[in-house]
């Protein structure tokens, strides 16, 4: 026998000696955590920390090729001033940015400042032409910093030129009021979509919280017990933020990273609260009708010197909890932590990141579920069963009665389970055709790898990169570049034949860096999207290499090699996952047919939230109602991202109700033996399906919170795994798992005899010494 039960009695035992040390021990370190991670100690934090921009993949070509043009300029970052619609040879302009250009020189750090109206013969000068604007109406005014500065050094140096820069455009603005001043530059951008993730962080959980609370309150009729989760959930924000925190002392973080941990941390972090306090809850109110000594009656308080912790009520209410709602928990946050470690084997240094934070934070969210909430339950103790105040507000007063408080023997979800358990094959069958027509989009599933897409349409930085490329071609990030390992004319020769190739409208003369030589293309569209003809391009530079070696980057680049990094990984990801969700389902059930079951539903399930993903985001059905325009496909790391949380999430709720069902399989309350299969459904079901229910509603909530911020990305993981939290605690679990355990009868609990004998010895199977325990 598995020692699960043992553990979760021995930490009973210790909650029940010091819940308020516990409790003051997560107080202490959330504030410090929290102070730590967002820089309140002097320290640089967490969002001074993270990356930005597109995710790195290392050892495909586009990121070669990327490292070595980084590698061999001699440049530092670029900060650039972009003047359009005036006159760039206007006398009172360069008087203008002459004074500027003295000024930011000045500033320490910067290394040269570029004015085309300082060459001599000013803006018509050929040398000016990449600085001047195609149209002839703007100009460029560019200060790069010194290669090789300390991040202090790089970020002071930034600011005073961002700041000088401000004045000139503010200044050139009132000389003439109808031009254009953008200022940008990479670390502009990487800046902007960091402040961006901040803002959108705090905007979902300003909107996550309160909504969460609203249905705690109904689940559990009163402040003190639907405050519990809520306090569990801000201890794991904070040591989740601190989790990520200290990763980025190891590994290069993206900011997006932040959002999609964060949110995962917060929803499971009150979906296993939930579940503690509401078992807890349950079983006190058995325990007072049960337990009978030497000073007290059934149902009686305890005396007046009687601690709570020494309530045998409060005693034996925890016990049973943490050896039943608490086994629960482990086993979702250990499927929950294997699914997400299937982003490990992929290449792509983001899914590691995004994978090690989801763990860090999934197990903070298992911590403060088995040790917090429990001490704050013990500290409460039987005060839990008082009836609330709240319960007088009029309107909630009678919902709470209605679907709050503990789950009664006969209810919604039991006459649910008895409707399903009478026409199982058409519930089935239904099931099924409406799942399949959700996932239909994913047939002409495209996925994208952004980097501007990611702003939202009314970002400064967004509106500078756009008129870079469109008047500042050679200036602006080409779209296509090729490193090649050749001398300058051997490159040139070799790019003139890259400009016969369709739809390339120049290749700009091949650039000297240090030991190589780089080649950037532009690329003319026509009437095609934009990123199809680059990939294009790429595919074919790549198919018909010269006699020297070469390789290619940019954003299509980057995005093949994204894609096939996808490809390659997916086998071994997926393998992870099965082979411990099959083993760990076992070990909890005893079956072999239950863990096939839910692998299988489960695909049904993810393939209906990416087909709507699809539909939503790269049809762009939800453009209107989110506030976004289209990229034509789907972020490449959101599909990872989206398979291995809502896996993860659907096994979560898969646990939840597996667990009720095979507690009334094997014993039932008067049913000494255990319910019949189909009993055994509709008591789990009925046990259960209140909390799965409210688990996935905040959820929901959560989820769709940080969809409603402004970039894409989080857009798009936002409704996707909302959809997938939706049709999971609904379709799937009310009505998919009990009309098929209903056609399966017995065959539910199969296993071989050998693996049968094998589960008696290791299996997590707790009901047996939960009651010799308890009893």
């Amino acid at each position: 026998m598995c020692n699960l039960s043992n553990v979760l009695l021995f930490l009973s035992r210790h909650i029940l000696r010091r819940p308020r040390l516990i409790a003051l021990v997560w107080a202490a370190a959330t504030v410090v955590m929290l102070a730590l991670a967002l820089g309140g100690v002097g320290n640089q934090g967490l969002f001074g920390r993270l990356a930005g921009g597109v995710p790195p993949i290392p050892g495909t070509e586009s990121q070669i090729a990327a490292d070595l043009i980084e590698e061999e300029s001699a440049d530092g970052p670029a900060i650039t001033l972009a003047v359009h619609g005036l006159d760039p040879a206007s006398p009172e302009l360069a008087e203008m940015l002459a004074a500027a250009r003295d000024d930011l020189s000045a500033i320490a750090g910067v290394e040269s400042v570029v004015d085309p109206t300082a060459l001599p013969e000013g803006v018509e000068n050929p040398v000016a032409a990449p600085l001047v604007a195609a149209d002839g109406r703007g100009l460029l005014l560019i200060a790069t910093l010194a290669p090789l500065l300390d991040a202090d050094a790089t970020e002071d140096a930034i600011a005073a030129t961002y700041e000088r820069m401000t004045a000139a455009a503010t200044e050139i603005s009132r000389f003439a009021p109808g031009a254009e001043t953008h200022i940008g530059g990479t670390e502009l951008v990487i800046d902007d979509i960091i402040d961006q993730i901040k803002s959108d962080l705090i905007r979902g959980e300003a909107i996550a919280l309160p909504l969460s609370l609203v249905i705690m309150l109904v689940v559990f009729g009163g402040f003190m017990a639907a405050g519990m989760p809520l306090l569990g959930a801000l201890s794991s924000i904070g040591a989740g933020l601190f989790s990520i925190f200290a990763l980025t002392h190891v590994m290069e973080v993206d900011s997006s990273v932040v959002t999609i941990a964060s949110v995962l941390g917060l929803g499971l972090a009150i979906d296993y609260s939930l579940l503690i306090v509401s078992r807890y809850r349950e079983e006190l109110r058995a325990a007072v009708d049960q337990i009978t000594d030497d000073n007290a009656h059934p149902g009686e308080k305890p005396a007046p010197h009687t601690s709570a912790h020494e309530d045998p009520t409060v005693v034996r209410a925890l016990t049973k909890t943490m050896t039943t709602a608490g086994r629960t928990v482990a086993f979702s946050a250990l499927i929950v932590a294997i699914s997400l470690s299937g982003l490990l084997v992929f290449k792509p240094s983001m899914l590691k990141a995004i994978s090690i934070a989801a763990i860090a934070v999934v197990l903070v969210a298992l911590l403060t579920g088995l040790t917090l909430v429990p001490a704050l339950l013990v500290i409460t103790g039987r005060r839990l069963l008082e009836p609330s105040p709240i319960r007088r507000v009029p309107v909630l007063g009678k919902i709470i009665t209605r679907y709050g408080d503990t789950a009664p023997r006969e209810g919604v979800f039991s006459r649910l389970a008895t409707w399903t358990q009478r026409r199982p094959w058409l519930v089935v069958t239904g099931a099924v055709l409406i799942l399949g027509i959700l996932a239909v989009p994913v047939t002409h599933l495209q996925l994208r790898n952004s980097a501007l897409e990611m702003l939202p349409a009314d970002s400064p930085q967004r509106a500078f990169i756009t008129l870079m490329t469109e008047q500042y071609p050679q200036a602006a990030q080409p779209e296509i570049t090729v490193v090649a390992d050749a001398s300058v004319e051997e490159a040139e020769i070799w790019a003139n034949s890259l400009a016969d190739l369709d739809q390339v409208e120049q290749v700009f003369a091949p650039q000297a860096l240090d030991s190589y030589v780089a080649v950037a293309l532009k690329i003319d569209p026509g009437t095609e999207r934009p990123i199809t003809v680059e990939r294009s391009v790429v595919e074919t530079i790549r198919a018909d290499r010269p006699g020297f070696e070469t390789w290619v980057t940019g954003t299509a680049a980057h995005e093949i090699d994204f894609t096939q990094s996808l490809r390659d990984g997916a086998p071994a990801a997926l393998a992870i996952v099965i082979i411990a969700t099959l083993v760990l389902l076992f070990l909890m059930t005893g079956s072999v047919v239950l863990p096939f079951k839910a692998l299988i539903i489960n695909v049904f399930s993810i393939a209906a939230a990416l087909g709507v993903l699809v539909w939503g985001f790269q049809d762009g059905h939800l453009e209107n109602l989110l506030g976004f325009a289209s990229t034509g496909g789907i972020e490449t790391y959101v599909l990872a991202v989206v398979v291995a949380f809502g896996f993860g999430l659907a096994m979560d709720y898969e646990v939840f109700l597996l667990s009720r069902i095979q507690e009334a399989h094997e014993t039932s309350g008067d049913l000494a033996a255990g319910a019949s299969d189909d009993a055994a459904v509709r008591i789990g079901l009925q046990r259960s399906g209140r909390i799965i229910t409210a688990a996935a509603l905040i959820l929901v909530i959560v989820f769709s919170g940080f969809a409603l911020g402004e970039l894409q990305v989080i857009k798009q993981a936002g409704i996707a795994l909302a959809v997938a939290i939706a049709v999971d605690a609904t379709i799937v679990r009310m009505f998919l798992v009990p009309a098929t355990m209903t056609l399966l009868g017995k065959w539910n609990w199969w296993s071989p005899a050998k693996l049968r004998s094998l589960h008696a010895k290791i299996g997590f199977n707790g009901s047996n010494s939960t009651k010799t325990q308890t009893d």
